[in-house]
């Protein structure tokens, strides 16, 4: 069975879960600052489960292709490593068309217990066009956002203006500042076309290995 539809079900840690963390990306590749944001936000949070949803086509990247989801979903399994408090879950992959967190939302609501909260984790980065974003006053009625920014930024006070102030104080309250993690995907990337091949910033050896030995990058 493929990596990808091996993760099409919801593991047991999140059904059972009460409070749920769902984090969506591109994950390409995921790195250990993913890792170290979902783990800051667990913590803080007091979160049982964190599930990540590597996208097939992000609504804002649809014009560049992506490594493969069975791929990205096994660079997943080798950054979270074995634990019972963080998953995969390729529901993203299997769905057509551009992949909408509302409904990814939609779906995981309808799979788990009604009492469970949902946190939906996010990059500050994620900020800039969020009042855009498919469903938005919809989607912040069904989750409570976490949003992970690094120590003195601020998101532009223009851009959140456009929410109702029920919305802008869940963004508020979802606040978490976060220790820097000099990694990201987009750096990865180029130090991997620029041959890198004994040490990149981010990446562990195993999932290095496992970059090289595919030739995904």
């Amino acid at each position: 069975m493929s990596d990808t539809r091996r993760h099409l079900e919801l593991a047991a840690g999140a059904l059972r879960a009460r409070r749920l963390g769902l984090f969506g990306g591109s994950f390409d590749p995921p790195h250990a600052g993913h890792r170290h944001v979902a783990e800051a936000a667990r913590r803080h949070f007091a979160l049982e489960h964190v599930i990540f949803v590597p996208a097939a086509r992000p609504p804002h990247k649809l014009e560049r292709r992506l490594a493969g989801g069975e791929e990205r979903c096994r660079m997943l399994e080798l950054v979270i490593g074995e634990t019972a408090d963080a998953s995969i879950w390729s529901v993203e992959l299997a769905r057509e068309g551009p992949s909408y967190t509302l409904d990814t939302v939609r779906v995981l609501q309808a799979a788990i217990a009604p009492e469970t909260e949902v946190f939906l984790i996010l990059g500050a980065d994620n900020l800039t066009g969020f009042t855009g974003w498919y469903g938005i006053d919809e989607l912040l009625e069904r989750v409570q956002p976490i949003v992970c920014v690094r120590r003195g930024w601020d998101a532009d006070p223009n851009e959140l203006s456009r929410l109702p102030p029920e919305a802008r104080a869940r963004l508020e309250a979802g606040r978490l500042e976060v220790e820097p993690f000099e990694a990201s995907s987009s750096a990865i990337r180029a130090a991997l076309a620029r041959g890198a091949r004994t040490s990149v910033p981010g990446l562990g050896q195993d999932l290095l290995e496992y970059i090289r030995a595919r030739g995904i990058y």
